[in-house]
């Protein structure tokens, strides 16, 4: 197995899983939890995109930053700032100001860590063993994912929740120790047209955004509400579709490395597509709920080794990976803060919760032509965006 030979992306992918272990007890419970707090539907939404819109507005301070101290100083500070949400998520008791003040951490701790990550996670792997070391990294993140939900779904019910999103975050800022054991990527002071180099980055992100507001946030309302407002059974669900989809990345991942992007984007967008139709026929249903979420997990380990691989290789290529990776977290940001209010907005005139999740699918068919035209159409290698 080649692609482990890479001892940095090892440490990399092992950082990565115990950060999913993380957000698996605290992100995927964001939505759920807010609302048993006291949170209107609308709101949680509107909050949510609160959130991705004031990440736009400081991204660019990520650029100074590396700079002066470096991508992996800055990974290590994302790693330990979002950790920092979750014991003020477990304060929040309707609007007031322990909401404010979660998203106002979450906004800096997500724009630190997920900018500064990608882009050093481009820079250190192998663009010729991208999809698999991709693929490895979602397989094990999404083992280790299987006991978040369960451990927080149990802990929130019998501990409540300062326990529970304690714990997780003392888990979240563990997971910057690996970061320790590999090296410093140094950003340089200029870096001449790569901001126009990442505009097809900016529009899949920002197309990855749209569709991951409904079949992520709105899901995780229609899910809760599914399963009786009941934490137990919604971990459970989490962890069984965590189980469902551990191996289809890796395979997937190996199949792109092999030549065959284009195919894989027929398969990795169908299946998104299909997991957020089957997402919106299931809202209301607590059996066809459950396996809608374990089958959209599926669908999440074939698509993202998709894109990820022609959005870490384009980064690669381009001038400068970071700065490539501010544009593109700045689409994702617009793509889904919009898709939040979107659905806010269908929420707020008392539609059903399908029609919030529904529009995740203009998202997912801009995805598939944008991933075509990354993958060169029909050829076999991907295209270069410098």
């Amino acid at each position: 197995m080649a692609f482990l030979r890479n001892g940095t992306v090892n440490w990399l992918n092992l950082h990565y899983a115990v950060h999913a272990l993380a957000l698996s007890g605290s992100e995927a419970f964001l939505a759920s939890f807010l609302l048993s707090a006291g949170v209107p539907a609308p709101t949680v939404l509107a909050a949510i995109a609160a959130i991705f819109a004031t990440r736009f507005l400081i991204r660019a301070l990520v650029l100074p930053l590396t700079r002066h101290f470096g991508l992996r100083a800055v990974v290590v500070a994302g790693t330990l700032v979002s950790a920092a949400q979750y014991p003020v998520l477990a304060m929040v008791h309707g609007v007031g100001a322990p909401l404010v003040a979660l998203c106002l951490i979450a906004a800096v701790g997500d724009s630190l860590y997920w900018t500064a990550y990608h882009a050093y996670f481009a820079a250190l792997g192998d663009s010729e063993h991208r999809g698999h070391q991709i693929g490895a990294r979602e397989a094990a993140a999404t083992l280790f994912a299987i006991v978040g939900p369960l451990a927080t779904g149990w802990a929130l019910t019998a501990l409540g929740p300062r326990v529970a999103f304690g714990a997780t975050a003392l888990v979240m800022a563990a997971g910057a120790l690996p970061l320790l054991r590999t090296p410093d990527v140094v950003v340089a002071s200029r870096a001449p047209g790569a901001f126009r180099a990442a505009l097809l980055g900016v529009l899949i992100y920002a197309a990855d955004g749209w569709a991951g507001a409904g079949f992520y946030y709105v899901w995780q309302i229609a899910l809760f509400q599914s399963l009786g407002e009941r934490f137990a059974a919604y971990g459970g669900a989490m962890a069984l579709a965590a189980l469902a989809g551990a191996v289809s990345g890796l395979a997937l991942g190996r199949w792109i490395d092999r030549g065959h992007g284009p195919r894989a984007v027929w398969l990795g967008v169908g299946a998104i597509a299909a997991g957020i139709a089957f997402r919106a026929v299931g809202a209301g249903h607590p059996v066809l709920a459950v396996v809608a979420n374990a089958a959209g997990a599926v669908a999440v380990a074939l698509y993202v080794p998709t894109v990820m691989t022609a959005v870490y290789n384009q980064a690669k290529a381009a001038p400068c990976v970071l700065r490539f990776h501010l544009a593109a977290e700045g689409g994702f940001d617009i793509g889904c803060a919009g898709g939040c209010m979107a659905a806010a907005a269908v929420l707020w005139a008392q539609l059903p919760i399908a029609l919030a999740i529904l529009p995740g699918l203009l998202g997912a068919a801009a995805m598939a032509a944008l991933l075509r035209h990354a993958y060169g159409g029909g050829s076999r290698t991907l295209k270069s965006t410098v």
